[in-house]
């Protein structure tokens, strides 16, 4: 992960407007404004966000993105070729040309300044304490999400996110597709379908922390092989039981099956 401050040369300040994340490995950016920064200092995407809330100033990745786009050269450039090779790259690199300039474009005087992650602002720290780890979709439009400070949350994602989002709460089999973007920044479905972590901290509390859940999934379902050695039979038994309707599988995808474990031993003993 790498931070950046988002600075205005003409603010006498140098106070950060916002802040620019890029995590490597998934060549993802996101931006997060602090709550004080006014949206009439912000440049062009960025203020548009900050006037809509506070919960909008941590921005997803697709317009995160589309903010860097803004200031870089584009990738349909008619001589874009020989501006990668003259740039000493292999091919077209939206990072390298952003650090190339370090954010600096004709549009605005913003410019980038990396910080070390031992020099987060604080209230960075406090906003990513509620990052994404998990996400069980339920019926739509509603959501289980878990997330790292160990709190659940029944979560209704109806009117939340892109508008984009829309087509795949009205179908249940696209829903169920939800994703977690890189680092627990949000989620999405596709690519401009995609929700802010912080748009998913209202909803209703969950009083079952997510070690308890953990130690129930460790302790309390089993595998197939394991349903098979409980029982002593082969997978091809407990298929026919299956179908049969009498195991009722956790989990029952084509190339994975879950089981109760005390559905299994019930089954065990009544043979």
């Amino acid at each position: 992960m790498r931070i950046f401050a988002i600075k205005d040369e003409t603010l006498s300040t140098g106070t950060a407007l916002a802040y620019l994340i890029y995590l490597e490995e998934s060549k993802s950016f996101y931006i997060e404004i602090p709550d004080e920064t006014d949206a009439w200092d912000l440049p062009h995407i960025l203020s548009s966000f900050a006037r809509r809330g506070i919960k909008s100033r941590s921005i997803d990745r697709y317009w995160s993105r589309r903010w860097v786009q803004y200031r870089i050269v584009p990738p349909e450039r008619q001589n874009i070729g020989q501006i990668i090779r003259d740039s000493g790259l292999k091919e077209y690199d939206e990072f390298a040309f952003l650090m190339r300039s370090m954010g600096r474009c004709e549009q605005d005087d913003c410019y980038l300044e990396e910080i070390s992650k031992q020099n987060l602002p604080a209230f960075l720290l406090k906003r990513w304490e509620n990052r994404i780890d998990e996400v069980i979709p339920l019926g739509s439009p509603e959501l289980l999400l878990f997330f790292s400070d160990g709190k659940m949350r029944r979560v209704n994602v109806e009117g939340k996110g892109t508008m984009e989002c829309a087509p795949f709460l009205l179908n249940q089999q696209r829903f169920e597709g939800v994703e977690i973007q890189p680092g627990g920044f949000g989620l999405e479905w596709g690519g401009k379908a995609q929700i802010s972590y912080r748009e998913l901290e209202d909803g209703e509390s969950i009083d079952f922390p997510a070690d308890i859940l953990q130690k129930y999934v460790r302790l309390r379902l089993i595998s197939m092989s394991e349903a098979c050695r409980i029982m002593n039979c082969s997978r091809q038994n407990v298929d026919d039981l299956i179908r049969r309707d009498k195991l009722h599988p956790f989990e029952n995808r084509s190339k994975t099956k879950w089981f109760r474990k005390s559905e299994i031993m019930s089954r065990k003993e009544s043979t």
